[in-house]
């Protein structure tokens, strides 16, 4: 049993403890870019050409000296020679002269002496080698100019971002096949309690099927991390010891998810604070659900304990072990999609407390309420059949039915 004693902390305080023991070290890795989506970009990329490097046209239709169609009316229209056409794909071989026009295609190179594009509607052909222009055209129009999209040497993305498939279409778009991102950091999971057994195994009365390991598994894959999951560690604390050496050695955040009983819970703290220094640092958060969270940094690697309870355990993974991973990958917490929303019933909580309160969305003549989904914290349908969450500041007594709240959505 371990014998220290800890104040139980605000989140605030909790999370303040924590950074201040623990400094992130991003590791990176070069990878192709046309592997590169949801990665961490870690490095600055300028560009290295413009682009477009050649003007190009928007439209299908002509090359023409827009000064050559002003005035121009399907009554009344402007004469062109067609003296050739840009195939796809190739440099122009033609320039253009005063009087005269090209065919171009869209996304061709425009002919040098040409500086606008008509489009192949306003136009009529009268044969082979003339067209009639029915509607004028500015200087510029129907043409993207060389650079327009990006200049040669500009910032084209920075360290930090996420990358989208667009971003992904960008980047080929210049060349740029390769890139310097972020290791995913390595996030062991080691779920305990000899109730435990795997979700293909029937149970047995008393027996629980595991959920955390798989639950937190895609918490940490949303946030950008690798989980490596150790298996279920029976209540025995040569086991959990061993697990959580194999666990400290072998990944950058380790994270325990156990039974819920005070004696589990020492066990558990005592085999944190073996891992190395500084140890223990929060043993008791003043959150609801999620109290005894321990939060520890062992030899420079954050360390949680999380509560058994499904719920209890993606909160508290949410409020502390996913902005840890967002700083190991050199990137701010996404936020999460919020929407304002009426609470459907009151909510009590003490102060000095937060509370977190799982919600359903209904619209009610044209407003949209969030309905609490209650339940206890080890009731995994609650997190199933909500839609989001609502926190209760740590200043509250509680929130009011028909009061405006913040859904943060799942």
């Amino acid at each position: 049993m371990t014998t220290e004693l800890f104040t139980v902390q605000t989140p605030p305080d909790a999370w303040a403890l924590l950074t201040r023991h623990f400094q992130p070290h991003r590791q990176t890795e070069r990878i192709a870019t046309a592997e590169a989506l949801d990665r961490v970009l870690a490095e600055e990329l300028l560009s290295p050409q413009d682009l477009p490097e050649f003007p190009r046209s928007t439209v299908d239709g002509y090359a023409v000296n827009a000064a050559d169609t002003y005035g121009a009316t399907p009554g009344l229209p402007a004469f062109l020679s067609v003296v050739g056409e840009v195939p796809m794909g190739q440099r122009a071989a033609i320039e253009i002269a005063a009087g005269e026009a090209a065919v171009v295609h869209t996304g061709g190179m425009i002919p040098p002496g040409a500086n606008a594009v008509v489009m192949v509607e306003y136009t009529q052909q009268v044969d082979e080698a003339s067209i009639e222009v029915m509607q004028p055209v500015s200087e510029g129009q129907g043409i993207i100019q060389i650079g327009e999209d990006i200049r040669r040497g500009m910032s084209v993305m920075e360290p930090g971002r996420r990358l989208r498939p667009q971003d992904i279409g960008g980047l080929m778009a210049l060349g740029i096949t390769e890139v310097t991102v972020a290791r995913p950091p390595r996030v062991g999971i080691i779920s305990t309690g000899d109730e435990v057994v795997p979700p293909n195994q029937a149970v047995e009365p008393g027996q629980v099927r595991d959920i955390n390991s798989y639950t937190l598994s895609a918490l940490t894959e949303r946030a950008g991390g690798v989980p490596v999951r150790y298996g279920i560690i029976p209540d025995n604390r040569d086991a959990l010891e061993q697990a959580a050496r194999q666990g400290h050695a072998e990944c950058d955040i380790l994270v325990f998810t156990a039974g819920s009983s005070v004696s589990y819970r020492d066990m558990t703290a005592d085999v944190i604070a073996s891992l190395g220094e500084p140890g223990v640092l929060v043993h008791g958060v003043s959150v609801k659900p999620g109290k005894p969270t321990i939060l520890a940094v062992c030899d420079g690697k954050p360390v949680f304990g999380l509560p058994g309870n499904p719920v209890s355990a993606m909160v508290i993974f949410d409020l502390f072990i996913t902005p840890v991973v967002s700083a190991l990958l050199g990137v701010n917490t996404p936020p999460r999609p919020q929407l304002a929303a009426r609470l459907a019933r009151n909510i009590a909580s003490d102060t000095g407390r937060e509370d977190y309160v799982q919600v359903r969305l209904e619209t009610r003549d044209t407003e949209l309420w969030a309905v609490p989904v209650l339940g206890k914290s080890n009731l995994i349908y609650t997190l199933v059949n909500a839609q989001g969450i609502v926190k209760v500041p740590l200043d509250s007594n509680g929130i009011r039915a028909g009061e405006w709240v913040t859904v943060t959505l799942y």
